[in-house]
């Protein structure tokens, strides 16, 4: 990374493909040759695209992964949906790997239950990836995954390969005109006792914060310490190195404190909107 914070390095668009109507993934190589790619899971970077503007998005590729950087993208604004028209050989602006990261080494040994909804899945890939990579290191694994509907579920040329080693369970909003013979319902409704131990559990929840709100107390109430659950938070960060104070959530920085918290460190901020 450059001394200077604000500077972004050079990357090359090497593939870039639509995962859903409107997201879409972009993987990254630097344009300096022999340059390391470095990050841990549920770090993001601060994306920029020459004349238009910078966006931060987690980096969805695996951490093992040394040659390229992974980032999926939903199209929801000007920089987006530029980014959404880039073409293999095209450049971009990167700043970082920012922020904290998720607990998957002090969750050796324990149950893993991921929670995801929506692009909520991409932060956690990471994680998905490490575990698979590292099976021996844990117990039962449990990913339950929510969309609004079939056609915005992402990663599902994985999901074969993922419940090889994973309890991978799915479920939709809504099933409309028989194009979907899973799950429906919203993701709370997949959380069961049988899938972890709550006394012996790790708990990592990314998504929508209404989604996360009532996944957390679903958790609770069977029994989850609030020590044992993590959140990622994403809240209108621009420096990622808490200079503009854009990202301030109560006494915290969401680019430099999060994006990955505990929920215990924020139960009495969550959903506070005007923080």
């Amino acid at each position: 990374m450059r001394s200077d914070p604000m500077c972004p390095n050079i990357y090359t668009v090497e593939k870039m493909a639509y995962d859903t109507h409107d997201t879409f993934t972009l993987e990254l190589v630097a344009q300096q040759e022999n340059q390391i790619v470095s990050f841990m899971p549920g770090q993001f970077n601060m994306m920029y695209l020459f004349g238009v503007g910078e966006v931060p998005i987690s980096i969805s590729g695996d951490c093992e992964r040394r040659d390229a950087l992974t980032h999926t993208i939903r199209a929801v604004g000007t920089v987006t949906n530029e980014m959404s028209k880039l073409q293999v050989g095209q450049h971009l602006g990167i700043r970082g790997p920012y922020g904290s990261y998720w607990p998957i080494h002090d969750a050796t040994g324990k149950d893993i239950l991921l929670i995801a909804g929506g692009i909520g899945l991409a932060p956690l890939r990471p994680v998905i990836y490490h575990i698979i990579a590292n099976r021996s290191s844990y117990n039962n694994v449990t990913v339950l995954y929510g969309a609004r509907s079939c056609k915005d579920l992402l990663y599902q040329q994985q999901w074969e390969e993922w419940q090889q080693s994973l309890n991978f369970k799915v479920t939709v909003d809504s099933g409309s005109n028989g194009d979907w013979n899973g799950h429906v319902g919203v993701v709370t409704n997949l959380i069961t006792r049988k899938d972890f131990a709550p006394h012996n559990v790790m708990v990592m929840v990314c998504g929508p914060e209404i989604m996360m709100h009532f996944s957390i107390r679903e958790l609770l109430r069977r029994e989850v310490k609030m020590d044992d659950i993590y959140v990622s938070m994403e809240r209108n960060m621009q420096c990622a190195v808490g200079y503009c104070g854009h990202c301030q959530y109560g006494a915290k920085f969401v680019c430099k404190d999060g994006p990955v918290f505990c929920y215990a460190d924020i139960q009495d901020s969550f959903r506070k909107r005007e923080l």
